[in-house]
């Protein structure tokens, strides 16, 4: 079954003042944003809007996949009571709202979860621009994007904050309000049957009308294979020898991050946390991941598993030594290093087609213990690149021919069949 993340606000300025909404559906498996949704709605209360903003994240959900499972976000305490069913709804212009959110989506597929504000971001975003563009004389709505035209720009925008000003004001519950003990039903009360069936004609006729605008993209669509595994692959922070371009593998002086590289570390760990998505963190043996990794984790709330395949390729004699170097002091070896993933470096090092190996199994053991779950992985170059050139069935001689900078993100998942999507490659958006 396919997930996805719904994150959804409202706001309105005086409480019923100028009102809008706004919503994003992102895919629960790797955080990509699949949808947007917003809309000015003239005067209306606080909390209309922010069901509102629930509403068209919902069925911008459902008309991506009417199948899936979604798990809904919000900063109102209000809405995620009340259809958690822990709060009664009594007050008149929320019973409708919250009755049709509750028939969007077959009863238990729906979770929801409180967020703070600053964790809702975009959708605050969209509202605000909502709200601005009626403040303007100008009346606005974004209607949602379908699948084919948000997954375009989506490798583009993963990991991107957004920064907005949270202006609207969350609106207390009455004290009509009260909680409930678990298991009341979501509406406390009964709507209007005549009021309802009159909103669910108007919106299946906008459903309606959305699909047919909808054109399926071109090329096939895969089996439902559930939810994959995806890795999330960072790459550690700067040390002293990074911006120095020197051999750096498992095999040498195991470096820590210089300032820069603990800085790029805390910049990746904001983008990740911004996103929500990471479920678990993994990381090599090697001082620079590990710190990488806790500097992340900690941001997250999780606790790091070190993974010894993870480390990176021993380098041999040239450890320490930048290219122009090994090649005056290693020409032949060099040469046949390059010309060959069987070739090991100088001194005993460790081939390219030996890294393969293990990366492979590292790669088995995640994708069989996350199955469905989004996964990061701080490790090195040389086996962000192998993960990538491992999912392409790329030759050896890719790795040659792939940019990965330091604290950049890149991103494989893996489905049930064995296949393999490379998601993202090098994004260093979050650092600049």
């Amino acid at each position: 079954m396919r997930e996805f993340i719904v994150e959804a606000d409202g706001g309105s300025r005086g409480n019923p003042g100028p009102a809008g909404y706004g919503a994003v559906v992102f895919d629960a498996s790797d955080g990509q944003p699949l949808a947007e949704a917003a809309e000015y709605l003239g005067t209306v209360t606080n909390n209309v809007a922010e069901y509102r903003g629930l509403l068209a994240g919902l069925r911008a959900a459902h008309a991506l996949d009417p199948g899936a499972a979604v798990h809904v976000r919000m900063d109102s305490k209000l809405v995620v009571e009340q259809m958690s069913g822990r709060w009664r709804i009594k007050h008149p212009d929320l019973q409708p709202l919250a009755a049709e959110a509750a028939r969007v989506f077959p009863p238990g597929r729906v979770t929801y979860e409180w967020i703070p504000r600053a964790r809702n971001k975009h959708a605050d975003r969209l509202a605000n621009e909502a709200m601005d563009a009626g403040a303007r004389g100008e009346p606005w709505s974004s209607a949602p994007a379908s699948a084919s035209t948000a997954a375009t720009a989506a490798a583009a925008t993963w990991a991107k904050g957004t920064v907005a000003s949270a202006v609207a004001t969350e609106e207390a519950p009455a004290a009509e309000e009260a909680p409930v003990t678990e298991g009341t039903p979501v509406a406390g009360g009964t709507p209007d049957p005549k009021r309802a069936a009159d909103e669910r004609t108007a919106d299946q006729r906008t459903a309606d009308q959305r699909a047919a605008r909808t054109v399926a993209a071109p090329g096939w669509a895969p089996a439902d294979l559930g939810a994959p595994a995806t890795l999330v692959l960072l790459r550690h922070g700067e040390t002293p020898l990074t911006p120095q371009k020197r051999f750096s593998g498992s095999g040498g002086s195991d470096p820590s991050l210089s300032a820069v590289g603990r800085e790029q570390a805390e910049r990746a760990a904001a983008a990740l946390a911004r996103r929500g998505t990471i479920q678990a963190v993994v990381s090599s043996p090697l001082a620079r991941t590990r710190e990488t990794a806790a500097i992340v984790a900690a941001r997250l709330g999780l606790v790091v598993t070190v993974d010894e395949d993870l480390r990176e390729t021993d380098f041999g004699a040239w450890e320490g030594l930048t290219f122009g170097e090994v090649r005056e002091r290693h020409q032949d070896d060099l040469n046949a290093w390059l010309a060959s993933p069987e070739a090991e470096p100088t001194g005993g090092g460790e081939s390219f087609a030996a890294t393969a190996v293990r990366i492979g199994a590292a790669r088995d053991r995640l994708v069989a213990a996350h199955a469905g779950r989004t996964v990061l992985v701080v490790t090195h170059v040389t086996p962000i690149k192998t993960f990538v050139r491992l999912a392409l069935g790329a030759p050896a001689e890719s790795l040659f021919r792939m940019e990965l900078s330091a604290a950049s993100l890149s991103a494989v998942a893996y489905y049930a069949d064995g296949n393999a999507s490379v998601r993202l490659l090098n994004d260093t958006s979050h650092l600049r």
